[in-house]
C-alpha cells in the first residue's frame, strides 16, 4: 500500500495521543497510546490497561492489534506509540512477537509528548522472529 509518510505519521501520532489519555495506569503512572495502520487506510487505537496483578497488564500495542483484528483488519502496515517519557518508548518483546505475527517488516513510529519522534522497522528490533517456532524432529 502507497502512503504519504507525513500525513501517516501525524495522523497515527494524534491518534495515539488521543488513546493514551484513556489509559488505565494507576500503579506504573506510565501511560502508553499506541494507533495502526492497516492496509485497507484504516487506524485502529489502543491503550494500556494495568492491572494490580502486573502480569496481566494489556499494552497499549496489543490492545490496538486486538482491537484491529476484531474489526477483520489484519494487515498492518504502521503502528504509532505515544508516551510521556523522556525519549520514545518501543513496543516491548512480548508486543514486538505479536506484531510480528501480522507483519514482521511494519514500520514502528515511536514519540513522545514533548515532540520526539524515532523510526524503526519491527524485523530490527525483533530478528528472526518465525525461526524456531513450530519447527521440530517431527517436522510439526
Amino acid at each position: 500500500m502507497a502512503y504519504n509518510k507525513e500525513f501517516s505519521y501525524k495522523d497515527l501520532i494524534a491518534a495515539a495521543t488521543t488513546a493514551k489519555s484513556a489509559a488505565y495506569a494507576p500503579y506504573s503512572k506510565f501511560a502508553v497510546g499506541a494507533a495502526i495502520l492497516t492496509k485497507s487506510g484504516r487506524i485502529f487505537t489502543g491503550c494500556n490497561v494495568e492491572n494490580l496483578s502486573l502480569g496481566l497488564t494489556i499494552c497499549a500495542e496489543r490492545s490496538a492489534a486486538a482491537a484491529a483484528i476484531a474489526a477483520g483488519d489484519k494487515e498492518f502496515m504502521m503502528i504509532g506509540v505515544v508516551t510521556d517519557s523522556k525519549k520514545p518508548a518501543v513496543p516491548c518483546g512480548a508486543c514486538r512477537q505479536v506484531l510480528a505475527e501480522f507483519n514482521p517488516r511494519m514500520r514502528i513510529i515511536a514519540a513522545t509528548t514533548r515532540g520526539g519522534v524515532e523510526e524503526f522497522e519491527l524485523a530490527d528490533l525483533l530478528p528472526k522472529s518465525d525461526q524456531g517456532i513450530l519447527e521440530s524432529d517431527r517436522n510439526v
